[in-house]
């Protein structure tokens, strides 16, 4: 029967994978290769694999689940839509460590203490997965990604000792923390990921959700111990091999501090329409004050659409019950006439109901069960709604 499965899985995976799939699951080696972060943005939460190595032949084989196509018949369409479809892929490792590497990123192997029983079950699953019936998957950047997929793989195979671990220990950072984090070589990028960004984002986290990213599941496989099979433990990384350091810069180890930039960036425009807008009568003042306020009010009503859209007609689930439609939303752009013609009664009245929002959204805050941490949102957009509120007063 063993030499059967064997065959099976011989036939199945390519022919240069023969090594491993022949070789017997006492020599099997099994780690876990993690890849850093890379320049562009798609490659900043990193990347990581599953590999198979077998010592006889001196084959070693990097099974990932990182694999997607631009130029897919509808990919850019399903990607804004929420619906991302990704597939397995498994090439030899020195080939893998040579692409990261050449890009700068760093590459970590960790071997793994399997037994004999679990690396074979890693195997069977393995060769199941990469077969094209199976090796497609909805991917979800936070909860089913490359990383999760591979945690999941190890998880199986350990008997659910990895995620128990991983759901026991509490987790550094939020999402939004992380998202930011990571995001912050793309300063405009990252500003926009975290205006879009909704209360899911900012939900506490242990480990295991935080395993999202290959790096905080590399740090924390390192710490893990597991059953030895006669009663006792033993660490679950055996050892440790840095196959390629580094050599592009590396994300902060916290989140920027957004909230006094864009505090000061909200007040600073709020002095300036005050001003301005009390000096109407004068040409450059006018200007300056209705360039100015158009310029808010198209931001303001784009980002309401774009949020509005994103909870309303996608899966971008983290997109969904955004706070931030309180200050950002559509209602700005019925106000863009007013700020060259002058604030008439509807004006008005719109004007102070997109004022009441941003001070909503500010109180909200306050509340025990608000979750969302859209403070520096809220520090940008109500000083200028509060400035637009009373220029309306001022002919």
């Amino acid at each position: 029967m063993k030499r059967l499965l064997f065959l099976l899985l011989a036939l199945v995976a390519a022919p240069a994978f023969a090594g491993i799939a022949e070789a017997p699951a006492d020599t099997l080696q099994v780690s876990l290769i993690t890849y850093g972060p890379g320049d562009i943005y798609w490659e900043r939460f990193g990347h990581d694999a599953v590999e198979l190595r077998d010592p006889a032949s001196g084959e070693a084989i990097a099974f990932n689940y990182g694999v997607f196509d631009f130029d897919e018949a509808g990919f850019l369409l399903n990607f804004a839509r929420g619906i991302m479809r990704y597939r397995m892929d498994a090439v030899p490792t020195s080939e893998d460590v040579q692409f990261y590497a050449s890009e700068g990123r760093n590459v970590t192997r960790q071997r793994l203490a399997f037994t004999p029983a679990q690396t074979e079950d890693l195997r069977r699953f393995l060769f199941w997965n990469i077969q094209p019936q199976n090796t497609r998957y909805n991917y979800n950047y936070y909860v089913d990604n490359c990383a999760t997929r591979v945690r999941d793989a190890l998880d199986r195979a350990l008997g659910g000792q990895l995620r128990a671990y991983l759901a026991a220990h509490p987790g550094g950072m939020t999402y939004r923390q992380q998202t930011a984090r990571l995001m912050s070589n793309q300063t405009w990028l990252m500003l926009g990921m975290d205006l879009g960004l909704g209360p899911y984002a900012d939900q506490p986290m242990d480990a295991l959700k935080e395993s999202f990213l290959p790096m905080v599941l590399r740090d924390e496989v390192a710490g893990m111990y597991v059953s030895n099979g006669t009663g006792g433990s033993r660490p679950l990384v055996q050892s440790t091999e840095v196959l390629a350091k580094a050599t592009i810069e590396q994300p902060p180890a916290m989140a920027p501090e957004l909230g006094l930039p864009l505090f000061g960036v909200g007040l600073g425009l709020a002095v300036l329409l005050l001003v301005t807008g009390a000096y109407r009568e004068y040409l450059v003042a006018r200007i300056v004050y209705g360039t100015v306020a158009t310029l808010w009010l198209l931001f303001a009503g784009v980002a309401g659409l774009v949020m509005l859209g994103l909870w309303a007609f996608t899966q971008h689930q983290s997109g969904w019950a955004n706070a931030n439609l309180l200050i950002y939303q559509p209602l700005a752009f019925l106000l863009l006439p007013a700020v060259w013609r002058g604030y008439g009664a509807l004006s008005g009245r719109i004007i102070w109901a997109c004022v009441a929002l941003a001070v909503l959204a500010l109180v909200l805050h306050t509340l025990p069960f608000y979750t969302q941490r859209n403070f520096p949102w809220v520090g940008l957009g109500l000083p200028i709604w509060l400035a637009l509120g009373a220029s309306r007063f001022r002919k």
